[in-house]
């Protein structure tokens, strides 16, 4: 398979079970216009994972480790003005297919966004599968794996001096289009899931919908999910409305551009249909801040 060094050792610390945050490495500050933002390699990312050493084969394309499944990049945005208190809020952003970090951050405009949301809180987005059409979170699809994680980040921040706290508060969860399903896992076994206070699908209930009601039965939650006509959702979603109906569960159904702040805040079950394009429904409305603005983290 032709693994340089450097892989060769993030395979074998993985397969030894050597503690993440000693795997940390070479961790790259970046200042930005909106605050700043860290990215550094931590053990327990996502990537490498077993199931992917040897890769993914899609549609009779293979998508090779070395390519799509060896990066264990995290990156934190601390927006400007951030307070740190006793305990830290986190967003967890996912993204999808046929892209990663960098690319999240730019075509979504995830720093602006967040910024502009005024909320005191940590954005951290791990990286996926890196420009492969894979929905696979890797190790976080593990038992205790999101909680390994978080636990590594905040270790990592505090030794940087961003927070003054490793207590884990508020999370929230974000995922555009294959995000879903390391989210869906997150809540079914990540190890944390009585701090996940809210749920952002753009465009992207695509399947494991009984982990998501089984989290909303579980704990007092918020889901908020966009569907479009042609992103492949409308099927899902609907038919995870007529369910909500005929239990009695009450929810809320809009159009993405008639909604408004009020009914964000107030119900717990949001479904919001949108002409939007599959790759839109994001940033076109800057609709990640919305949502973040109407969420129950505290502001700055």
């Amino acid at each position: 398979m032709g693994l340089d060094v450097h892989q060769k050792i993030a395979v074998f610390m993985l397969l030894i079970g050597v503690p993440s945050f000693l795997f940390s490495q070479n961790s790259q500050l970046f200042s930005s216009f909106y605050g700043e933002m860290l990215v550094a390699k931590f053990a327990s990312a996502p990537f490498p994972h077993p199931l992917r050493i040897n890769g993914h084969l899609y549609d009779s394309t293979l998508y090779r480790f070395d390519q799509h499944y060896s990066d264990s990049s995290v990156a934190m945005f601390i927006p400007d003005g951030y307070r740190p208190s006793d305990s830290v809020d986190l967003v967890f952003h996912f993204h999808g297919w046929f892209n990663n970090i960098d690319t999240a951050f730019k075509r979504y405009e995830l720093a602006r966004q967040f910024a502009e949301s005024g909320k005191n809180a940590i954005l951290i987005v791990p990286e996926g599968p890196r420009d492969a059409p894979d929905s696979f979170g890797g190790k976080l699809e593990d038992k205790d794996g999101f909680r390994r994680l978080t636990e590594d980040v905040l270790d990592y921040l505090y030794t940087m001096k961003k927070i003054n706290a490793h207590r884990v508060g508020q999370i929230i969860l974000s995922g555009h289009s294959g995000g879903y399903h390391v989210i869906s896992s997150i809540l079914a076994r990540g190890g944390l899931t009585e701090h996940i206070r809210e749920v952002y699908l753009f465009d992207a209930l695509y399947g494991q919908t009984e982990k998501f009601v089984h989290w909303l039965d579980l704990f007092d939650a918020k889901l908020v999910n966009v569907y479009t006509d042609s992103g492949g959702t409308r099927e899902e979603t609907r038919n995870l409305i007529d369910d909500l109906d005929s239990w009695g569960m009450p929810h809320f159904e809009a159009e993405l551009e008639q909604a408004i702040p009020h009914d964000l805040k107030k119900n717990k079950l949001v479904f919001l249909h949108t002409k939007l394009q599959h790759d839109q429904v994001m940033q076109a409305r800057y609709t990640f801040r919305e949502f973040l603005k109407s969420s129950s983290l505290s502001d700055r």
